[in-house]
């Protein structure tokens, strides 16, 4: 485990009498280091990644998340930030951006890496990119072309982790074989380190897992939603393929979409279509909500701070998006402590008493 140097002071405010041990040749009882800092990494197949990475679905798309042209100072600067605090894993996908943006998160993505200042915090960092399974996209070779695009745009020679965007399993079977033909030929080609997938489900996430096996690919990681609002039968269930076969679990949404911030209430939406969404599920979260609440205010924490430590306890990688500094700065507060076990069960059995729950990708597979 290495450790920098220069220690950002904010973050020894994550102690406590819990946290310390002593050292008996030492006349004062030194801080005991927890097991996550942001300089801190773990293993995800040959990668060295962050215990969290940041997602950049936000970047470029209008529809959803109200980008303009004018956020990229600032989106640059939320990244700088990032990387200076040891966050090194990046997740975009081939079809971020809407409409004439499309492909504009991994513009911005590859912008930003390439002007960053410092040279050995630059190649450290992971991109993690998803190639989306779009119906023109019908052979292996066109699959591999997809990626050779991606890497243009990210202005990179080799991908950390090509991932699988989806599945076709349930509407378009034929093309599946192809597509994981694909990830084989970019991985021998040497245009991604590792390969990984999104929205699999246990049953076809075993599938693709002995398929690549069976060509000599290693299965990197799996991407799903996964969440306290997304913690159903087929998310856990998924959560123990990956925990046997060695692939580690990538958490995306890790807030609901942000309905696990706080910010939000019945007669406080957000702009956009998140709003009808929102409507629909945030009355039933009371329970929940007030969880998290409680456990932020006993912990000197806040509501998402607390949401996403809990996706770290369970041993996934979360990656919250980004737009701003200051979602930045709040999301790194989730790392350098782990809440207790009896912390995990009460924000469990709150999200099992909600009612409602999160709408799950309907992509993903069984």
């Amino acid at each position: 485990m290495a450790f920098s140097i220069s220690t950002p002071t904010a973050y020894f405010s994550c102690f406590n009498s819990s946290n310390q041990s002593s050292l008996p040749s030492l006349p004062f009882k030194p801080l005991k280091f927890p097991p996550f800092w942001p300089w801190q990494k773990v293993k995800m197949g040959p990668l060295t990644v962050s215990p969290m990475g940041f997602g950049t679905w936000a970047w470029g798309n209008q529809l959803l998340w109200g980008y303009q042209e004018s956020m990229d100072t600032d989106l640059q600067q939320t990244f700088n930030l990032a990387v200076e605090n040891g966050i090194n894993l990046f997740d975009t996908a081939d079809s971020y951006g809407t409409g004439r943006l499309n492909g504009k998160s991994e513009k911005l993505l590859g912008k930003f890496i390439q002007e960053f200042p410092g040279k050995q915090m630059r190649n450290d960092i992971v991109i993690a990119t998803k190639f989306a399974a779009y119906p023109w996209r019908l052979t292996p070779g066109q699959f591999v072309k997809a990626c050779r695009a991606s890497l243009e745009r990210l202005q990179v020679e080799q991908i950390g982790i090509g991932q699988l965007h989806w599945s076709t399993a349930n509407y378009a079977p034929p093309q599946e074989l192809a597509l994981w033909d694909g990830l084989v030929a970019m991985y021998e080609q040497g245009l991604v380190r590792a390969v990984g997938v999104s929205n699999y489900g246990p049953k076809q996430l075993i599938k693709i897992h002995d398929y690549l096996k069976a060509r000599g690919v290693p299965l990197c990681s799996a991407q799903v939603q996964f969440s306290l609002l997304s913690m159903g039968e087929d998310q856990m269930e998924i959560k123990k393929v990956c925990d046997s076969l060695g692939i580690r679990l990538i958490a995306y949404s890790p807030l609901g979409l942000g309905m696990l911030t706080g910010k939000y209430t019945s007669s406080r939406l957000p702009l956009g279509p998140r709003a009808f969404l929102f409507r629909q599920i945030l009355p039933g979260l009371e329970p929940l909500l007030n969880s998290l609440g409680e456990i932020a205010q006993r912990r000197g924490k806040t509501l998402p701070q607390v949401a996403i430590n809990w996706c770290i306890c369970k041993g996934t990688i979360p990656i919250p998006g980004i737009k701003t500094v200051k979602q930045a700065e709040e999301n790194l507060g989730a790392l350098g402590w782990r809440l207790s076990s009896d912390e995990l069960l009460q924000l469990e059995y709150a999200a099992s008493e909600s009612p409602q729950k999160m709408i799950q990708n309907i992509f993903q597979t069984r």
